[in-house]
């Protein structure tokens, strides 16, 4: 039970959500000496003790929570898009660790589509670079595609796993170039932590702890630094005061309710959750819902098209062997006038477990396979291997967060997420699962079935640099409430073509560093008026 009085203490910063974003805002400022708060919904876990290699088990990892889906492809929500507890989706993501290319901040202005964010690569470069060093990423040597061509901090992951192999195998049959996949797995003991033994169980949450995740590297380091990191903490509501500027939280603990006051406050509760909160945090300067002024709070929300392949070889491959991606390519990822669409894709091997593999043949039929059929496909399991994509989606105000009718314990709305692939969407993931089909065909394998799939949300607070078309500016802060910011995914302008955590990382970084110039000019002044 918690015993302070958080309706007479006042901290700095009160950072809401503690995953990939919020653990690095809470090292960061709390190390530069300011009180920091991190209210988190879900649990405090020990690898050691809370992890296991049990599929179906760690799906707490994910947030289970009922979510309403809707739209043209409504989407499949929880353990695949959502994280829950401190880490957030870093305890249980595969690692893959890559950069954004410079095109993905100008879509609208190289290729028409989207719309431009208000930042370059160079503005993230430095803090890519401070993220992958932190947290010793793994990778090859030379990276041939965007910006970043190597080497890592870190030496690439050595062995692979026989579905990486065969991945090798074909694309250098077809002539498609590919790497060993940029990983935040050590291949070497960091930091206490060991390198990776190839358990396979990334997606379950790493035991060993070589791969990183904010719940064993950044949040340690901020407690040590004296922040306050707080789990089972639902935050129900923002509030704020006649100033215009927000005030605090109000959450509930073990089923008492607690209100923590800040100077600032950071939203990192992900896609869904920052929204929801904002939107159901309406009062009457804020009708609409808090920093929502432009209508733009929940809109525009992408997720990465994530469809896989699946091929049969008469060799076995033994799809959970080693960790899930170990290679990749980036070939299909800038805009090909020839393709007929704009934008692309990143393709990767990715391993799966029985249980993954069995829910991804019942759902690759028209008919849902059961029974004595779906049992067949079981058998076979081991000579399966897999290719999957993370394609780019454009965004859409139509695809959205919004609150339901419909409330869940704490007497909050329900998210309602609405979701529609557009024309676009649709011809990229074709010309992907085409690739895909390709480069397993050309390995040796028969193709048999092709499994639709999302990851990865991404929008639904974006940034800008027009009040009237954006949520926040280019550090996260937003434009109605100088002191609330936002600092997660949702502030994504486009979902890009490659997996997002270190993009979320390094903005997160950005936003600390512009916090901290900001408190010291704020302490000048004081001191220069108390003189």
């Amino acid at each position: 039970m918690i015993k302070r009085r958080f309706d007479k203490e006042e901290v700095d910063v009160l950072i809401v959500g503690a995953g990939a974003a919020g653990g690095v805002l809470a090292k960061e400022l709390s190390e530069a000496g300011m009180s920091v708060v991190v209210l988190e919904a879900g649990p405090f876990r020990d690898p050691q003790h809370d992890f296991a290699s049990d599929e179906l088990a760690m799906q707490q990892l994910g947030w289970q929570e009922t979510r309403i889906v809707d739209g043209g492809d409504p989407l499949t929500m929880g353990h695949n898009n959502s994280g829950y507890g401190i880490g957030g989706g870093t305890t249980h993501f595969t690692g893959v660790f890559l950069r954004f290319h410079r095109s993905d901040f100008k879509t609208r202005s190289l290729d028409g589509v989207g719309e431009d964010w208000p930042i370059e690569y160079d503005d993230l470069e430095p803090f890519y670079t401070k993220i992958e060093k932190e947290i010793a990423v793994s990778g090859p040597k030379y990276f041939p595609w965007g910006e970043f061509h190597g080497p890592y901090p870190y030496p690439e992951r050595d062995p692979l796993s026989p579905n990486a192999y065969i991945f090798q195998r074909g694309c250098e049959k077809l002539g498609i170039r590919w790497v060993v996949s940029p990983l935040a797995i050590l291949s070497a003991p960091f930091e206490g932590r060991p390198p990776c033994i190839n358990r396979g169980f990334c997606n379950q949450g790493c035991m060993p702890n070589a791969k990183f995740s904010t719940l064993i590297v950044h949040i340690p380091k901020a407690i040590r630094a004296g922040a306050e990191v707080l789990a089972d903490c639902r935050v129900v509501h923002l509030t704020m005061g006649r100033d215009g500027r927000v005030k605090g939280a109000v959450f509930v603990h073990q089923g008492q309710t607690y209100e923590q006051k800040a100077r600032i406050v950071i939203l990192s509760a992900y896609v869904v959750e920052t929204p929801r909160l904002l939107l159901h945090s309406a009062n009457a300067q804020f009708p609409q819902g808090l920093a929502n002024s432009s209508g733009w709070v929940g809109r525009g929300i992408m997720v990465h098209s994530s469809h896989d392949v699946y091929a049969k070889f008469d060799e076995e491959i033994r799809l959970y062997k080693g960790t899930p991606v170990l290679t990749t390519t980036q070939e299909f990822y800038e805009t090909d006038p020839d393709r007929g669409f704009a934008r692309g894709y990143t393709l990767h091997a990715h391993g799966a477990r029985p249980l993954s593999f069995m829910n991804a043949v019942s759902q690759s039929r028209q008919e849902r396979i059961w029974g004595k059929q779906l049992r067949e496909f079981a058998m076979d399991y081991n000579f399966y291997a897999r290719a999957t994509m993370v394609g780019e989606v454009l965004p859409h105000p139509d695809n959205r967060v919004a609150l339901s009718d419909e409330k869940d314990a704490f007497g909050i709305p329900r998210a309602k997420v609405s979701f529609t692939y557009g024309d676009n969407d649709r011809k990229l993931i074709k010309h992907a699962v085409d690739s895909m089909s390709s480069i397993l065909s050309a390995a040796g394998g028969k193709v048999e079935f092709v499994h639709p799939d999302t990851a990865h949300l991404m929008g639904g607070c974006r940034m800008g640099t027009d009040p009237a078309a954006s949520v926040v500016n280019s550090y996260g802060q937003t434009h109605d409430i100088p002191n609330l910011f936002i600092c997660d995914a949702s502030i994504f302008v486009t979902s890009g073509g490659g997996n997002p955590t270190n993009t979320v990382m390094a903005l997160a970084a950005r936003t600390a560093d512009y916090i901290k110039e900001k408190a010291k000019k704020l302490e000048l002044a004081s001191a220069a008026g108390s003189r």
